[in-house]
């Protein structure tokens, strides 16, 4: 199977009528537990010219034990990055949807706190949904671009830092409560995660409100 390779053709052509790109990705969305992230990395007329890092790809399609050096380099590429949260609880009282919107903009305020100017870029945000706009970002122009990860090598390098950032989240939670298996299963609906809800119950970095006991397993 050929793996797609994320290239700048986008982002070249945004950038001849934006100063900046921002590129946003989800990571976390389907798990049972701990936070979502959404990760941002900022794309300039000079980064776009420059070589894509070597083994970019949707954080997906990079092997566990790679991505880490993978995201060390996505993160030199790109002008500024940041990785937004929203906990397990804020998923809980406002839904999934709205607290990623609510991460996205803490990533994106995180990239203002290091000098970029939202305003200046447009947001390219993986997906078909724009959620930043309605949970507060009415000042920015977001573009939802389908398998932006796969395709958009600005997004991609988003996605694989925010895949480090959570993945090293929940390993250090796993540490505290074993139990779980959190540093296999990052919080997803694994077969030994279910089981071992049924045999201790949620956490509190369970998310309460899903229905965790017939969720799917994912992998």
């Amino acid at each position: 199977m050929t793996v797609a390779v994320p290239r700048l053709t986008l982002e070249r052509r945004l950038l001849r009528e934006h100063a900046l790109v921002i590129a946003c990705d989800e990571v976390g969305r389907g798990a049972l537990a701990g936070p979502v992230a959404v990760g941002a990395a900022v794309v300039d007329a000079g980064r776009s010219r420059r070589r894509v890092p070597e083994g970019l790809r949707d954080s997906k399609l990079v092997p566990e034990a790679r991505r880490p050096e993978v995201a060390a380099r996505a993160a030199s590429w790109v002008s500024a990055n940041a990785v937004g949260w929203a906990s397990a609880a804020e998923i809980d009282e406002v839904g999934i949807i709205r607290a990623l919107g609510l991460a996205a903009l803490r990533a994106i305020g995180d990239l203002r706190a290091q000098g970029v100017v939202p305003e200046e870029a447009i947001v390219i945000l993986d997906g078909n949904h724009d959620y930043i706009t309605p949970a507060g970002g009415a000042g920015l122009s977001v573009t939802p671009v389908i398998k932006a990860d796969r395709d958009c090598a600005s997004a991609a390098a988003a996605s694989v830092i925010a895949k480090v950032a959570r993945d090293g989240l929940m390993t250090g939670l796993h540490d505290d409560l074993p139990a779980y298996h959190w540093a296999r299963n990052k919080g997803y609906a694994s077969p030994d995660h279910r089981e071992a809800i049924r045999r201790h119950g949620m956490s509190p970095h369970h998310r309460a409100s899903w229905s965790i006991a017939s969720a799917p397993t994912l992998f």
